[in-house]
């Protein structure tokens, strides 16, 4: 490699993570603009609408990308197309079965039917630019994954953010699906127009039946796992609306916004360097520097989450007197409890990490399908103390169960000499 290709690299790595970064910023800020130009009934039934696109996804896409990619990476590029088309086919028969079924949400009233086709039209619009994104950094295109990304969850963000400043007329709910709409839509036709480009080879064969069961098969127990958490994270905003009505519940997702930014700084900043790094030297057998990934992953989870709270801590007041509405101060309390849940996730993503680099996926999506079957008898238990704390006191207890667990699997399953803290 010349120095002006390395040069060139270095540029291209700087430049996704620049607009990954500013991604993750845009997304941050969003939930203050809306916690401040909305009414906190309208930012409740936002985060409803925004935790039940994100879970729908999930059945829509079945975890089959985690077969699909390493399939794809051992064909050459003449053979692309077949696959894509079985998993397109895939897709559309998942479509068939679960769009169908997702009008029972419209139709039990969790959400009302004035907004079922922004809710269609934006969840399709999400799994198919998640599909795509997922392709396209498989396929080593991560410039142009990260720049659709950026106009799918960053662009819209900061457009919306200066049409609710000029025009009071846009600080409505309608004004927010129409901009998620429009960035979705731009992100996938620069996906699109990626892939084509590539120009595999391949789609005139027929569909791949075979493969599409063998990689059910292979993705199913993830596929369950997910489900299982990010269940958990999808009934707790309906539950906590049932307990503590729509309005508190915008101060539960104001909240929620602030604390699970902790995890998204972590993940891009920390998670997704270090586990590969451990994938590897697990996989050349380095022992010595596997500890020493586990350990600075370690570090600098403590180190960020003594940061992360410290700066929280100090400026979430004068935040909540910026964006003026009393309800979220009288609501503070929530916020704590919310950092405490996301603390103890990001301190168990250091075990789950180590297990997943060796291949043990079992005892991770054990957790995970437990995490959902306590969730719902802790909430109930906890509501006859107090039903305003019961769910994210309850978040709490589960993501410590979680947290015990994992631990005590990483002493179980991992061999002695890629352990830290041998006791």
């Amino acid at each position: 490699m010349t120095a002006l290709q390395q040069r060139e690299g270095y540029l291209l790595r700087l430049i996704n993570v620049g607009l990954r970064g500013f991604t993750l910023l845009s997304k941050f800020f969003l939930i203050f603009i809306l916690a401040k130009y909305l009414e906190p009934s309208d930012l409740g039934f936002y985060g409803l609408i925004v935790a039940t696109v994100a879970y729908a996804m999930y059945p829509l896409g079945f975890d089959f990308y985690t077969y699909s990619t390493r399939e794809l990476l051992k064909r050459e590029r003449n053979e692309w197309g077949k696959l894509l088309k079985s998993q397109v086919f895939l897709h559309f028969a998942l479509y068939s079965i679960f769009l169908p079924l997702l009008a029972l949400v419209f139709y039990f009233e969790l959400l009302p039917w004035d907004i079922v086709f922004w809710f269609y039209a934006i969840l399709i619009l999400e799994h198919l630019n998640q599909e795509l994104m997922r392709l396209l950094i498989a396929l080593s295109e991560q410039l142009t994954a990260t720049i659709a990304l950026f106009i799918r969850q960053g662009s819209w963000s900061i457009a919306l953010a200066f049409w609710m400043y000029a025009d009071a007329d846009a600080r409505n709910l309608e004004s927010i699906l129409l901009s998620w709409f429009s960035g979705g839509s731009i992100a996938l036709l620069i996906s699109l127009y990626k892939v084509k480009s590539m120009d595999a080879g391949g789609w005139s064969a027929r569909v791949n039946v075979k493969w599409i069961k063998r990689g059910i098969l292979i993705a199913v127990p993830l596929f369950l796992s997910t489900l299982a958490l990010r269940g958990v994270f999808t009934i707790d905003r309906y539950w906590f609306e049932s307990l503590a009505g729509l309005e508190v519940l915008g101060a539960y997702v104001l909240f929620m916004g602030i604390a699970a930014a902790l995890i998204s700084f972590m993940d891009a900043g920390i998670f997704s360097f270090k586990y590969p790094a451990m994938i590897s030297s697990f996989n050349n057998n380095l022992s010595d520097q596997f500890r020493k990934n586990t350990e600075s992953m370690m570090t600098q989870v403590m180190a960020f989450l003594a940061i992360y709270i410290v700066v929280a801590f100090s400026l979430i007041g004068l935040v909540l007197e910026v964006v003026g509405k009393d309800l979220y101060i009288e609501n503070i309390d929530i916020f704590y409890w919310l950092v405490l849940v996301m603390a103890i996730q990001a301190v168990s993503n250091i075990p789950h990490y180590a297990l997943y680099a060796q291949g043990k996926d079992s005892p991770i999506i054990a957790s995970h399908l437990v995490s959902l079957f306590l969730f719902i008898p802790v909430v109930i238990f906890l509501s006859t103390f107090s039903s305003y704390h019961a769910v994210p006191a309850a978040l709490c207890v589960i993501q410590s169960i979680i947290m015990v667990w994992k631990v005590a699997c990483y002493y179980k399953y991992i061999p002695r000499e890629y352990r830290i803290y041998n006791f």
